[in-house]
């Protein structure tokens, strides 16, 4: 007799890039879904389906606010796989940072990553200016 062994669930939580929203994941969820997993794609505030207007963020914390309350309520001893893609690598890292004990692994999905000791702006800094000018 063939003796099946369960692959172990895992809970992704998918964070979406900048002007994009949770549809953006639907693929990739559908499959991870199939395949077994749970999944959790937040609209990161004003974005997708976000009721928050873009006039009521304030700070970045606000706008990450979705992604740290979906890690925050993750059960004790729970661990989620952070997928992240563009500016949402950054949303990545602050959930990181306030919950280290609630991450199994992130994954950076041609995403912005924050290099240590550099404050967000850094990113900023590395683009010619001439490419921030709305014309």
């Amino acid at each position: 007799m063939e003796t099946v062994v369960k692959k172990p669930e895992r809970h992704f939580v998918l964070v979406h890039g900048l002007c994009h929203g949770a549809w953006c994941w639907y693929r990739l969820a559908t499959i991870l879904r199939s395949a077994g997993h749970r999944v959790t794609a937040p609209d990161l505030a004003a974005c997708g389906a976000s009721p928050v207007r873009v006039d009521e963020v304030r700070s970045f914390a606000e706008y990450s606010r979705p992604l740290t309350d979906a890690v925050a309520a993750v059960p004790p001893g729970e661990k989620v796989v952070l997928v992240g893609h563009s500016y949402g690598g950054y949303s990545l890292a602050l959930a990181m940072e306030a919950h280290p004990d609630k991450v199994a692994v992130a994954v950076f999905v041609a995403a912005a990553m924050p290099a240590a000791g550099c404050p967000m702006s850094h990113l900023l800094s590395q683009v010619p200016t001439e490419l921030l000018v709305l014309t």
